[in-house]
């Protein structure tokens, strides 16, 4: 094992199990490879919108809020 991994110890439902070796198997892809990818994809997602939200807040913070002017002319940009 890599000096640079750790054992991560979880539970998850038996359907998703089943699903996870479904998956592994037709890609001939260990269950440990298919389980990093997963996670990988879903902390980039959440870290992601961690991220935006934080930038959002700082905005909101510094009072930095669209006019109703603005959104108006924003509506009015999709009426037909």
């Amino acid at each position: 094992m890599a000096a640079d991994t750790v054992v991560l110890t979880v539970r998850i439902p038996v359907a998703l199990q089943q699903q996870l070796d479904t998956v592994a198997q037709a890609m001939e892809w260990s269950h440990a490879w298919v389980i990093t990818q997963a996670l990988e994809h879903f902390v980039a997602v959440q870290a992601w919108q961690v991220e935006e939200i934080h930038k959002a807040l700082a905005e909101a913070d510094a009072g930095d809020f669209v006019t109703a002017e603005e959104i108006e002319a924003l509506n009015n940009t999709y009426k037909p």
